[in-house]
Protein backbone atom coordinates (compact mmCIF):
# COMPACT_ATOMS: atom_id res chain seq x y z
CA UNK A 1 0.00 0.00 0.00
CA UNK A 2 1.11 3.53 -0.65
CA UNK A 3 0.52 6.76 1.20
CA UNK A 4 2.02 10.25 1.10
CA UNK A 5 3.49 12.54 3.72
CA UNK A 6 1.50 15.79 3.83
CA UNK A 7 2.96 19.31 3.96
CA UNK A 8 2.31 19.14 7.71
CA UNK A 9 4.52 15.98 7.84
CA UNK A 10 1.50 13.78 8.58
CA UNK A 11 1.12 10.29 7.19
CA UNK A 12 -2.28 8.79 6.45
CA UNK A 13 -2.51 5.09 7.32
CA UNK A 14 -5.11 3.24 5.21
CA UNK A 15 -8.20 2.14 7.14
CA UNK A 16 -7.61 -1.51 6.16
CA UNK A 17 -4.26 -1.41 7.97
CA UNK A 18 -5.78 0.28 11.03
CA UNK A 19 -8.53 -2.37 11.23
CA UNK A 20 -6.00 -5.22 11.08
CA UNK A 21 -4.27 -3.94 14.22
CA UNK A 22 -7.45 -2.50 15.84
CA UNK A 23 -6.13 1.09 15.96
CA UNK A 24 -8.39 4.10 16.28
CA UNK A 25 -7.82 7.86 16.19
CA UNK A 26 -5.95 8.97 19.31
CA UNK A 27 -4.41 5.56 20.10
CA UNK A 28 -0.74 5.80 21.13
CA UNK A 29 1.95 4.29 18.89
CA UNK A 30 5.73 3.83 19.07
CA UNK A 31 7.70 5.01 16.05
CA UNK A 32 11.18 3.62 15.39
CA UNK A 33 13.66 3.77 12.53
CA UNK A 34 15.25 0.48 11.47
CA UNK A 35 17.72 1.12 8.69
CA UNK A 36 15.70 2.72 5.88
CA UNK A 37 12.34 1.67 7.38
CA UNK A 38 9.94 3.51 9.66
CA UNK A 39 8.26 1.05 12.04
CA UNK A 40 5.00 2.03 13.75
CA UNK A 41 3.91 -0.22 16.62
CA UNK A 42 0.61 0.11 18.53
CA UNK A 43 1.29 0.82 22.21
CA UNK A 44 -1.43 -0.10 24.65
CA UNK A 45 -1.07 -0.09 28.40
CA UNK A 46 -3.95 -2.48 28.85
CA UNK A 47 -6.17 -4.40 26.51
CA UNK A 48 -9.44 -2.77 25.68
CA UNK A 49 -12.40 -4.36 27.34
CA UNK A 50 -15.75 -4.38 25.67
CA UNK A 51 -18.96 -5.42 27.25
CA UNK A 52 -20.75 -7.86 25.01
CA UNK A 53 -24.32 -9.03 25.13
CA UNK A 54 -26.40 -11.46 23.16
CA UNK A 55 -29.26 -9.81 21.34
CA UNK A 56 -31.85 -10.95 18.82
CA UNK A 57 -30.89 -9.95 15.27
CA UNK A 58 -33.77 -7.82 13.95
CA UNK A 59 -33.34 -9.14 10.39
CA UNK A 60 -32.91 -12.89 10.98
CA UNK A 61 -34.32 -13.32 14.46
CA UNK A 62 -31.23 -15.34 15.46
CA UNK A 63 -29.23 -14.55 18.59
CA UNK A 64 -26.06 -12.56 17.83
CA UNK A 65 -23.21 -11.12 19.88
CA UNK A 66 -23.31 -7.30 20.16
CA UNK A 67 -20.14 -5.53 21.35
CA UNK A 68 -21.29 -1.97 20.68
CA UNK A 69 -20.18 0.73 18.24
CA UNK A 70 -16.70 1.30 19.76
CA UNK A 71 -15.53 -2.30 19.45
CA UNK A 72 -12.85 -3.00 16.82
CA UNK A 73 -13.87 -4.65 13.58
CA UNK A 74 -13.23 -8.40 13.71
CA UNK A 75 -11.44 -9.74 10.68
CA UNK A 76 -11.31 -13.38 9.59
CA UNK A 77 -7.74 -13.47 10.94
CA UNK A 78 -8.90 -12.30 14.38
CA UNK A 79 -11.60 -14.94 14.52
CA UNK A 80 -9.20 -17.68 13.34
CA UNK A 81 -6.70 -16.69 16.07
CA UNK A 82 -9.39 -16.76 18.74
CA UNK A 83 -10.75 -20.12 17.58
CA UNK A 84 -7.25 -21.62 17.41
CA UNK A 85 -6.93 -21.10 21.18
CA UNK A 86 -10.42 -22.44 21.88
CA UNK A 87 -10.37 -25.81 23.66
Amino acid sequence: MRSKVSTKRQLVVPSTVLRKVALRAGDPVDIDVEGERIVVTPKRKTKRKFKAKIIKDPMSGYPVLDTGPDAPVMTNEHVARILADFP
